[in-house]
């Protein structure tokens, strides 16, 4: 197929489309470069600048491309982030999604895999997470994801869009020593761990250790990225068979920050001191997110099951670059 992958220069992205890459398919990347990476962006497809909110260049550039499908990645991602100034993240990940989705409609394009997030679903009323519970979001990153997957879902009933929305946490490793993950700024705590680790940091913040967890601070389900990425092929394949898709990705274990330090310590041999500080609004104490609902009907089966091993391909990838891809 022909496909569009928009925000293809960011971490996730980038890895879906050198996954695109290897099963055949022609891929042309759309990113604002405001947060990706060009060097992120693997050989052989197509990388157009621009911005999802310029429609007339959105319009052009599908009735150019003939596309078979989209992938939809460009948003803005961090939670606390949010919480700060949520317009824009309803300008960014709510209003350039409805743009995509028109200039879709216009051209005809049916099918749309959609990079969504666990946390739709706020404080969970149970764990692990399964897709008909609740979605409650408890900030407005999580707000802004869920107004697309209802976009998505009144689009499916009047407009016949064939759609896949994937729904996880924590991404975390790298899917190679040369493409992995590197924020600007960086808030994620594995590549914060890394640099702390790296001597480019001097210790790394806990936020809140008064959760009712097993040790005071937060649980997160981590999944490799390249795990996720294969998700997203099987999603899009499965659309040929089904209209509507929206299945969670996760491995049904979670860790607490203390405990993902403490794996860090084990893989780089390396001290990392902590610092205590208060809790982020809008952070819930716990998202573990079941994955038995795409592992039954698509067969998807991750192939990095510890945190180690994620840990592990995290710190190749940091120690390869330091700097992120700055200077590659």
């Amino acid at each position: 197929m022909k496909l569009l992958v928009t925000g293809g220069a960011g971490y996730i992205g980038s890895v879906v489309t050198g996954q695109l890459l290897d099963a055949g398919h022609r891929v042309t990347v759309i990113d604002n470069l405001s947060r990706g990476h060009r060097l992120a962006v693997p050989k052989g497809a197509e990388l157009l600048v621009g911005d999802l909110a310029d429609k007339a260049a959105l319009a052009e550039i599908f009735r150019a491309g003939s596309f078979d499908g989209v992938l939809h990645f460009a948003a803005f991602i961090e939670a606390g982030e949010s919480m700060k100034s949520p317009e824009t993240f309803f300008r960014n990940n709510t209003a350039n999604a409805l743009a995509v989705l028109e200039a879709m409609l216009l051209a005809g394009v049916k099918r749309f895999v959609f990079s969504s997030t666990a946390a739709l679903f706020g404080n969970p009323v149970k764990t692990p997470i399964e897709e008909e519970d609740p979605l409650e979001p408890t900030n407005a990153y999580g707000e802004s994801k869920l107004l697309v997957e209802r976009m998505l879902e009144w689009f499916h009933r009047i407009h016949g869009l064939r759609y896949a929305s994937l729904r996880y946490f924590n991404a975390a490793g790298a899917a190679s020593a040369d493409q992995g993950e590197a924020h600007q700024p960086e808030s994620h705590l594995v590549p914060r761990l890394m640099k702390v680790a790296l001597g480019r940091h001097k210790h790394i913040e806990i936020f809140g250790t008064d959760y009712p967890t097993c040790d005071g601070t937060c649980v997160r389900d981590y999944v490799h990225v390249v795990d996720l990425a294969a998700a997203h092929l099987l999603a899009l394949d499965a659309l040929d068979r089904s209209g509507r898709l929206i299945y969670n990705l996760g491995n049904g274990e979670g860790f607490t920050v203390r405990q993902v330090v403490e794996g860090v310590r084990r893989v780089t041999g390396c001290a990392i001191p902590v610092v205590e500080v208060p809790r982020r609004a809008g952070d819930p104490a716990v998202l573990i997110a079941s994955s038995d609902k795409i592992r039954r009907e698509l067969h998807w089966k991750p192939k990095f099951h510890s945190l180690d091993a994620i840990l592990g391909s995290a710190w190749l990838w940091h120690k390869n670059h330091p700097d992120g891809y700055v200077g590659s």
